[in-house]
This record gives C-alpha cells, structure tokens and sequence, in this order.
C-alpha cells in the first residue's frame, strides 16, 4: 500500500474525529446540557478520543499527526479546565470566576474543532 493511500484513509478518519467532535458541540449548542458539558461526556466525543488512540500509530511522522495530537489534547485541556471551573465553583473564590472559566473554555474549544478541520480540509497540519 502506498503512503498517499494509507494517509488517505487516515485523513478520512480524521475527517470523522472532527466530525464526532463537532457533533458533541451542537449537541451541547441546541441540547439540553452545556458545550463543555457534551464535549467530555457525550458519547461522540468519547467514541472520537478513543479513535484517535487508536489510530495515532499510522500518522505517525506524517502531517497528519499534529491533527490527531491537536484533537487530543483538545479533549484533554477541556477536561482540565472543566476541573480547574469546578473547583472554582465549590470554593470561596466562587460561581461567578467558574462560569467565565467554562465560558471562555467553550469558546475556545468551538474554536480549536473549525479551526483544526478548516486546516484539515485543506491538506495543512495544524500547528499546536
């Protein structure tokens, strides 16, 4: 198998993480539960993490890997941040620096899923 055919179908792997990804966003958008909140527990995000496990070996060294890295720790910062807002939120210091935290957190992540599959789409790593 070639490389170009074997990152071919890397890419339309890809092309699918970004997809479950932004389906967790509008789920959260026109759902009943937050961005964020979609994001880390719906099962297209989950289903898109573990993906990009799975299928980082045959990216490797390719320019496709900062795609997958860049959706990894997409999750991944968002789940920490997450964490960072609840703390803030059961603390003295309270709701209100919780609630900008998470907002600006689903800001951010709205804009790592267009901007990483607008790069994808045309044929460009992203850089992290």
């Amino acid at each position: 198998m070639t490389d170009d055919v074997q990152l071919d179908g890397a890419r339309a792997w890809c092309h699918v993480i970004y997809a479950l990804h932004a389906f967790s966003v509008l789920t959260g958008i026109f759902g009943a539960v937050s961005v964020i909140g979609a994001f880390l527990i719906g099962w297209p995000s989950i289903i898109a993490v573990i993906l990009n496990y799975v299928k980082r070996g045959e990216v490797a060294g390719t320019w496709l890997d900062s795609h997958f890295r860049w959706q990894i720790r997409t999750f991944w910062f968002t789940a920490l941040w997450v964490l960072v807002a609840i703390v803030l939120a059961f603390t003295v210091i309270g709701l209100l620096p919780a609630l900008l935290v998470a907002g600006a957190v689903t800001v951010w992540l709205i804009y790592r899923v267009v901007r990483g599959w607008l790069a994808l789409n045309a044929g460009r790593p992203i850089d992290a």
